[in-house]
């Protein structure tokens, strides 16, 4: 996908150069600047994590979290605790007994691996649903920049997707969308 945005945008300069130098060379008293079509950048992740909406998000989050985790600590103090109990009486307890024992064991350390990875994924999906309404404020306000500039595309820079971007082409956006989104931040 991010080629496919590179490739876009390559194709695209020329064709405007060329549609420019064409009309030009038809017409050579008239001579017109070549206007490169600019095109907006920013990191992403970079202003998602300074808006206070994730902030918000990341609070909820980390509170949901520790709830998991309590409840993850407490299963396995238990499921300790009762394979302490049946290490120290194993000896002296009848085979159907040590049977039941390791029964509910195995039963107790399935439950606790369940637990946890149920827990993984109710969470994944829980911070997926918290940072929805960040993105979408996030993406609103870059529409909102792309729109006044009149860019055709912005470029995430994230994970190094656009390692390099000629000044006189692209404009870094950062900080006007970190005005539109914290206005009492000025962005750095």
């Amino acid at each position: 996908m991010k080629s496919l945005f590179a490739t876009l945008l390559l194709a695209l300069v020329p064709f405007l150069g060329a549609s420019a130098q064409e009309q030009s060379a038809a017409n050579p008293a008239e001579t017109q600047a070549v206007t490169v079509p600019q095109f907006g950048y920013l990191s992403y992740n970079a202003v998602f994590q300074q808006m206070p909406d994730f902030q918000k998000a990341k609070e909820e989050f980390a509170a949901l979290k520790a709830k998991y985790d309590a409840e993850a600590t407490r299963a396995e103090e238990e499921f300790q605790r009762k394979f302490a109990d049946f290490l120290q009486g194993q000896k002296d307890f009848p085979k159907s007994i040590l049977q039941k024992r390791q029964a509910e064991l195995q039963e107790l350390m399935d439950k606790s691996v369940n637990f946890r990875t149920e827990a993984q994924r109710l969470l994944a999906e829980a911070e997926a649903k918290l940072q929805a309404p960040v993105a979408e404020r996030l993406n609103e306000a870059i529409r909102t920049i792309a729109a006044k500039r009149g860019f055709i595309v912005v470029l995430n820079t994230d994970g190094n997707a656009v390692p390099f971007i000629h000044p006189q082409a692209g404009v870094d956006i950062t900080d006007a969308v970190l005005e539109l989104l914290v206005p009492t931040q000025k962005a750095e």
